[in-house]
């Protein structure tokens, strides 16, 4: 006798029972939209926000607001590969999601959208980001290209190393530079610093979102910082946002940001240190989840301190 599949009638569990895609989507519509994590959107800030991040240092550092038609660009470029990107993730996966409790209602895992469907939604979702990288300066698909690179290795770091989430924070803040290149056409020390911040603030918040599949990546013999750390995870935690802060710091002195910046900065420093390092419990997977759909707000408090640093 087998199983029953997993249908798309109910939210998955790390998506809130209340988001739009099982609310109001239509049926059909909603393994796809789950595909590309449109009913989870706190990766699709995360991954947008860098960029945003970086555009608004070019802009504070010319003494200008952040060009609102790159903002916009950048949301649906972030939108877009995030969504190719989950995709991806999810063909090279759907063996491992099948075994772990968290993921193994997705689309590809359960069979709900079958490999070769999966692969054409990844190749649309990369034409139409292509057609916005093209508005951009050439540096810019340069930038793009090679981080094609990084997409396509993640899935397989859990694999090889206990330290995915880093591999990540490479991945997800390669926005800044790109937004950065988007503004001004070159890249600078700030840009870079931007950027090296972003990696470990990522690397902070993915080893909390671990947290919760602790036990079933140990079953499965997938690696995460969050199973390297052990009961040292907290602590760690509190180190990769004190060195994000400390980076965001001199990125915006080496930017020769004003004093509304740093006033930003230290709220950003206590969200990440007070509201989320402080709280960090390994033996609790929902506060885990709460902590990191936080970062949402964390990273729009910097990218406001950076806008008013140039105020």
């Amino acid at each position: 006798m087998t199983e029953p599949r997993a249908t798309s009638t109910t939210p998955l569990p790390d998506a809130a029972p209340t988001n739009w895609v099982d609310r109001w989507a239509p049926a059909s519509l909603r393994p796809w939209l789950k595909l590309g994590r449109f009913d989870r959107p706190a990766g699709i800030w995360l991954l947008m926000l860098p960029g945003w991040q970086g555009i608004a240092l070019a802009g504070a550092m010319q003494g200008r607001w952040p060009d609102p038609v790159l903002l916009l660009l950048f949301f649906l470029g972030a939108a877009l590969m995030r969504a190719a990107g989950c995709a991806y993730n999810d063909i090279v996966d759907r063996d491992i999601d099948a075994q772990v409790a968290r993921t193994a209602a997705r689309p590809v895992a359960s069979g709900q959208i079958t490999v070769k469907q999966a692969w054409a939604f990844t190749a649309g979702c990369c034409l139409a980001s292509l057609a916005i990288l093209v508005m951009l300066p050439p540096l810019c698909w340069l930038l793009g290209v090679l981080s094609l690179g990084l997409v396509a290795a993640y899935p397989f770091m859990k694999r090889i190393t206990w330290w995915p989430q880093a591999w990540l924070g490479l991945t997800f803040n390669w926005g800044a530079l790109m937004g950065f290149a988007a503004a001004t056409g070159h890249l600078s020390l700030p840009a870079l610093l931007l950027y090296a911040g972003g990696v470990f603030w990522t690397l902070g918040y993915d080893t909390i979102y671990a947290i919760q599949d602790l036990e079933d990546d140990a079953l499965a013999g997938v690696k995460s910082s969050a199973r390297r750390l052990g009961a040292a995870a907290p602590g760690a935690v509190m180190g990769f946002y004190a060195v994000a802060a400390a980076l965001a710091a001199t990125a915006g002195a080496t930017a020769g940001l004003g004093p509304l910046f740093w006033a930003g900065l230290a709220v950003y420093a206590a969200h990440l240190l007070a509201l989320q390092g402080l709280r960090v419990k390994v033996d609790d997977p929902a506060l885990a989840l709460r902590l990191f759909r936080s970062n949402s707000l964390a990273g729009l408090i910097l990218f406001a301190a950076i806008v008013a640093g140039g105020a």
